[in-house]
């Protein structure tokens, strides 16, 4: 069995100690219900929640730091970086460094989640709860690592999830804790993980790109527009990612709110050429160079 096939179907990438509080995480939703009745409010809160967090996961995490797609203050950079730490997904240079290395690697053996490659349970969740991946990858993003504030905070992502889980618990109690923070952070977490492993396999490509990279209206609206994931592939260093106005694109969107007060500037969008290609039917496409269409950091793979 070669490398791939073998971290991909072996069951000590998913129940190895640090994947505990993962799976624990997921254990505590059935032990909640032993003390709570289920309650649409409580769900329509968790759901708040989770839309709330996702903007810092695809409009921070992954358009800012993964991809430079705009510009902000250092301080304002902070703050969008902490804030981005609630969604429980480790912190921003973590991230961003492993999502670097996906689009540099995307669909080959070295990629880190590929359904192609690994299967989807692997690109799902196996990745991410395999202590093989636990480290930055400061080479990986050298841009940001030069800020100590924000090497401090990835070094210490779990001090904003506790904060967050705290206030939960002060100010609403086991029910805010239940349905704010261990339902809401569940459901965040598969939402988030079917970019790696849905949107490979499911949707339309309208570019020709290296990679399986698909376009899935549905997963756009639970993801807040990262589902417009082949748009994405084929050229990676925009603000949007829904490319024309009837893609819907909600952290696109936010974005566009946060510029208009000056909180954010410089967002990029895709050059015309590349919005008049979209507009061909897929069989005239021309097959793309990845790396000539995606201008992300210096320092980014692509």
């Amino acid at each position: 069995m070669d490398m791939v096939a073998e971290r991909s179907s072996s069951w000590k990438h998913y129940l190895h100690p640090s994947a505990w509080p993962f799976w624990t995480a997921h254990i505590g939703i059935a032990v909640g219900f032993l003390f709570l009745d289920f309650s649409w409010s409580g769900l329509a809160f968790a759901m708040a929640l989770y839309y709330v967090r996702m903007f810092f996961v695809t409009g921070v995490y992954h358009r800012y730091f993964s991809h430079r797609a705009y510009k902000t203050s250092r301080w304002f950079q902070f703050t969008i970086a902490a804030l981005g730490g609630m969604s429980v997904q480790k912190g921003a240079l973590w991230w961003a460094g492993h999502h670097r290395h996906h689009h540099k690697f995307s669909d080959m053996p070295e990629d880190l989640h590929s359904p192609r490659q690994q299967g989807t349970l692997w690109a799902h969740v196996g990745w991410i709860v395999s202590r093989d991946h636990n480290e930055t990858r400061y080479d990986l993003i050298r841009d940001f690592a030069k800020y100590p504030e924000l090497v401090w905070l990835n070094k210490y992502h779990f001090v904003p999830v506790l904060v967050y889980a705290g206030l939960l618990q002060a100010t609403l109690g086991f029910w805010g804790f239940f349905w704010g923070f261990v339902v809401s952070t569940v459901l965040l977490w598969h939402g988030t993980f079917t970019i790696n492993s849905l949107s490979h396999v499911f949707g339309n490509r309208r570019y020709e790109t290296t990679d399986d990279s698909r376009n899935n209206w549905f997963l756009a609206l639970l993801t807040m527009g990262e589902g417009w994931h082949n748009n994405h592939h084929h050229y990676q260093s925009t603000a949007n990612q829904g490319f024309y106005w009837w893609e819907i694109d909600l952290s696109y969107y936010i974005l566009c709110a946060l510029a208009r007060v000056g909180l954010v500037w410089d967002l990029r969008k895709p050059p015309q050429r590349v919005l008049e290609e979209g507009l061909i039917k897929p069989k005239q496409v021309r097959e793309t160079n990845p790396v000539e269409v995606a201008a992300v950091a210096p320092d980014a793979a692509v």
